[in-house]
């Protein structure tokens, strides 16, 4: 029996995401386990130098540089953006007193999630739909009969290929953000 798209794809991702969280949960519990908590302001910094070079897989796609292979670009993409989101959550942690560093976050976070909705679902789901359709086939079902039996699934693809729509104005949101954040720590550190 095959299993729905929802089962086989979506719950997964979650699953992925919820590894992002439950990370975040266990370094910060170990930085205040040993009195470490002070690392945790700093890994904002690399965070942000970790997501900076992620984006070499965008000008590998959008064809702005030529060097390197654009799967192995993406490869690293992910293990950057993954990385660098872990750093900033962690820097994050719960000790934010201003509503522009939240701010900043949540737009991460959304970034982080529609990222991972164009990596991991799309692909997945494209041949898991691709799939069953041949399966159907396989069985004797003509066009008509396989589409009705493939349109709540359809339906959540047709959904999730819009993915695009919503990542980059808020991988643009996330970046104004997140320099307005940076620029106000310059402006009110204490320089002694």
């Amino acid at each position: 029996m095959h299993r729905s798209l929802i089962r086989k794809e979506v719950v997964p991702f979650l699953l992925m995401f919820g590894a992002l969280i439950l990370a975040t949960t266990l370094v910060d519990g170990l930085l205040h386990l040993f009195d470490l908590v002070w690392v945790g302001r700093y890994l904002g910094i690399p965070g942000v130098i970790f997501i900076l070079l992620s984006f070499v897989y965008s000008l590998r796609k959008r064809k702005k540089i030529t060097f390197s292979n654009p799967k192995r670009l993406l490869q690293l993409h992910i293990a950057l953006t993954w990385t660098g989101s872990l750093m900033i959550l962690v820097h994050a942690g719960i000790h934010m007193y201003a509503l522009l560093p939240w701010l900043a976050l949540l737009a991460m976070l959304l970034n982080v999630v529609s990222g991972m909705t164009g990596m991991y679902l799309m692909g997945r789901s494209r041949r898991f739909l691709e799939s069953k359709k041949e399966h159907y086939r396989q069985q004797g079902l003509d066009d008509e009969a396989v589409e009705r039996k493939l349109f709540r699934d359809s339906t959540t693809y047709g959904l999730m290929k819009k993915w695009r729509e919503v990542h980059l104005p808020i991988t643009l949101l996330f970046g104004v953000l997140a320099v307005a954040h940076i620029a106000s720590v310059f402006l009110f550190w204490q320089w002694r």
